[in-house]
């Protein structure tokens, strides 16, 4: 018996690559044969099982595909014309609402893969949800299967790493804040809305203030650029959009931060809620899609996007020093549930109960 994986793109350091490499270590340690295909492929991995959808071959009655739905992909069908036992991992798919003014190519890849998830609801034997709400979003969509959650599995001994010290001398240590959010640039993440609020912080709280926006974009996308502008109407000055960067970049960007905002409107888990615990950032979020289910406890949910309230609520937790340890207490007795050993044992239980082991 083979477990294969496959996605439409394996990339190196975002949230559906990092999983499936973690699961294919998970694989690999318990003893089983493992193997992934990609039709896309980061040149950066090594060492791993990885080969092209080029060269696919067929399994065996006793193998297991393990499918990445993360996206649409033009090679679904040699998933449903397998004659193996059938898993998904349900990471969601961006509403296509959030791209249609913004990225063609990414509202018909959304479209597509919105539509493919429907389509194969009567093809996959069993399904695994990043989240709670990736599981009520797959039960809305038809699929009769057993469902179960199982988390990302995120590789906290990387940010273990030295980070950047160049970045660190540069912003550490300075009067003003330094606010973060993590995450491409990208329509869903709503990136305007901290930007709104944290012009009303700068403004009445902490004119010495920062914002870090972090993730990659395209100079000539259109939602950047309304962005760009958008930091121009309001005349808000120390507002960085960093583009893609190392990761020993992010991990000093972290390291320096003294608050992490998400205003995002649609997540499937949301990794970098797991990344600012880690680093004991205080959290302010938008209750949102999955992000309650990540976040739990450990930080602030707001119900609506006042920003004035944010902007005071940001003054909050960064000068209550109480309410601050209380939070970043809270995050680490949050971070216990998404432990390595504790989701890889829940992988095991899950698959080895479906395998009939």
């Amino acid at each position: 018996m083979k477990f294969i994986q496959m996605l439409p793109t394996l990339s190196y350091g975002d949230a559906v690559g990092n999983d499936t490499i973690a699961i294919q270590h998970a694989l690999l340690d318990r003893g089983y044969e493992a193997v992934i295909y990609a039709e896309l492929i980061d040149r950066r991995f090594e060492n791993e099982n990885i080969k092209s959808i080029e060269d696919w071959v067929s399994p065996k009655k006793d193998d297991v595909i393990i499918y990445h739905l993360s996206i649409g992909w033009k090679n679904i069908d040699l998933i449903r014309k397998a004659k193996c036992k059938k898993i998904a991992i349900y990471h969601n798919i961006t509403p296509t609402v959030f791209n249609e003014n913004y990225d063609v190519n990414a509202y018909k890849s959304c479209k597509y893969g919105l539509e493919e998830v429907k389509k194969m609801s009567d093809v996959f034997d069993y399904c695994l949800a990043d989240s709670e709400f990736n599981k009520q979003d797959l039960l809305s969509l038809g699929y009769t299967c057993p469902i179960d959650v199982l988390p990302v599995m995120v590789a906290f001994d990387d940010y273990k790493k030295k980070p950047a010290q160049s970045i660190i001398k540069k912003y550490s240590g300075k009067s003003g804040a330094n606010i973060l959010f993590v995450g491409r640039v990208a329509p869903n993440k709503k990136h305007e809305d901290i930007i709104a609020a944290f012009s009303l912080y700068k403004k009445y709280y902490d004119k010495n203030a920062r914002l870090f926006l972090i993730g990659n974009y395209a100079k000539r996308d259109i939602y950047f650029r309304r962005l760009r502008d958008y930091v121009k109407s309001l005349d808000v000055q120390d507002v960085y959009f960093s583009g893609h960067i190392k990761f020993h970049d992010i991990l000093a960007y972290y390291s320096i931060a003294d608050l992490f905002v998400c205003m995002s409107e649609h997540e499937g888990f949301c990794v970098p809620l797991l990344e600012a615990m880690y680093f004991e950032v205080p959290i302010i979020a938008y209750d949102s899609t999955a992000i309650p289910d990540t976040l739990g406890d450990a930080g602030v949910l707001v119900k609506e996007k006042n920003y004035a309230e944010i902007a005071g609520l940001m003054n909050r937790l960064i000068t209550d020093q109480n309410l601050r340890k209380t939070l970043i207490d809270k995050e680490q007795e949050r971070l216990k549930n998404f432990n390595n050993e504790k989701i890889r044992n829940m992988l095991y239980q899950y698959i080895e109960k479906f395998i009939g082991k």
